[in-house]
């Protein structure tokens, strides 16, 4: 539990150094004259260096676990954060955004690792501690960039290297347990892996709706978090601080759904979780565009704490189906979650400047019907959830 906690403190760590980033986007925008497509390449330079890396690191240590590799990750973030502060030009903005994304393309495969094996087998419970970690992280993330940069400006993003740097220290930490474990485990006679009784067709057709699935959720969470403050300074006249505000309250939703989602997949099945909480969401999602502010306040907050509570049981389910294979399959979801979050904002930036920013959430508001491939996930857990 203690490597848990810690796993989940540098998670939180990572994920508001990360989430500072969208959250200045408004500063960024005036102080640098940006359009929103410009809005969108940076998100997609930062989402694409992290998402590209992911799976190649996650595949490479499965085979070479390196226990410290974790700490020379978060120092990626810390010089990006440092350049972040000082940058001139919007070039210098997409070399930091760059760098910041190296650091969490080494960060979520192996700590995923590390929570699965620190799980107890309870491995539900240990993914959805390790990621509310960075659900909270997520949702500081908008509060310091308002209370702290924006009244302060760019420099004093310098200040959250610290943040960085004592994440830095703790994944050491984690890294002597790391090491350790790894040689008890090699003193040990080799534990046959279990596989499930599947052929690789439906291996495959279960890995491709996961990624269905995965596309989904983050296409429609990239509206959030790169252009709801947008949204709501554009059609309710709020001002920047209340945005952010309100965007911690969806961020916020979003890490209790993510800690629920574990522990109810672990009791229940992954693929009743799965099910729920991407078709569930639809009809929230279909009517948010249509409301008042304090209906599109409340709406996200259902939004938040049902969709959050897929990725758990999607990576969970998906390391089942391929046992042996953690970090990879960690890499690849984490990359393709990020990946999946730049493209978006690219696409739904390009989207809004073409129409208007509420005909996005107009046309994000269907991507939960997507949820209904669902129906070809086998069932790996017999006598839980539903069955196929």
């Amino acid at each position: 539990m203690a490597v848990l906690v810690s796993i989940s403190f540098c998670h939180m760590m990572n994920d508001m150094l990360q989430s500072l980033l969208p959250a200045i986007y408004p500063m960024l925008k005036d102080g640098y004259h940006l359009d929103f497509g410009q809005v969108g390449l940076i998100t997609l330079t930062y989402q694409i260096t992290a998402s590209l890396l992911q799976p190649v690191v996650g595949l490479y240590t499965d085979h070479r676990p390196k226990h410290y590799s974790l700490s020379i990750g978060m120092g990626f973030t810390l010089v990006g954060l440092l350049l972040l502060s000082r940058a001139s030009s919007f070039p210098v903005l997409l070399l930091a955004a760059s760098l910041v994304g190296m650091g969490s393309s080494v960060f979520h495969p192996e700590s995923s690792r590390v929570a699965r094996l620190a799980s107890g087998g309870r491995h539900g419970l240990a993914q959805s501690l390790f990621q509310v970690g960075g659900n909270l992280g997520s949702a500081i993330g908008p509060l310091a960039a308002a209370f702290i940069i924006l009244p302060r400006g760019q420099g004093s993003v310098a200040w959250f290297s610290l943040a960085a740097l004592l994440a830095m220290i703790v994944l050491g930490g984690i890294g002597n347990w790391y090491k350790a474990h790894c040689k008890t485990r090699a003193g040990r006679k080799r534990e046959a892996i279990e596989r499930p009784a599947l052929s690789r067709r439906q291996i495959g057709m279960a890995l491709a709706v996961l990624l269905a699935l995965i596309f989904s959720k983050f296409f429609y969470m990239a509206s959030i978090t790169s252009y709801y403050t947008f949204y709501l300074i554009d059609r309710f006249q709020v001002s920047v601080q209340s945005a952010q505000i309100f965007l911690f309250v969806f961020l916020g939703s979003a890490a209790i759904g993510t800690l629920a989602g574990g522990p109810i997949g672990d009791r229940l099945g992954r693929k009743l979780v799965i099910w729920v909480s991407i078709l569930g969401v639809l009809p929230f999602t279909l009517i948010l565009p249509h409301v008042n502010l304090f209906w599109t306040v409340a709406l996200t907050i259902p939004v938040g704490l049902i969709l959050s509570s897929a990725f758990c049981a999607i990576v969970v389910y998906a390391q089942e189906l391929m046992p042996g294979k953690v970090g990879t399959v960690a890499g690849l979801f984490f990359g393709l979650a990020f990946g999946i979050g730049g493209v978006g904002a690219a696409v739904l930036g390009e989207l809004a400047d073409i129409t208007d920013i509420t005909t996005v959430y107009e046309i994000c508001g269907f991507l939960p019907l997507i949820g209904l491939l669902t129906v070809f996930l086998p069932n790996l857990e017999p006598g839980k959830g539903l069955r196929r």
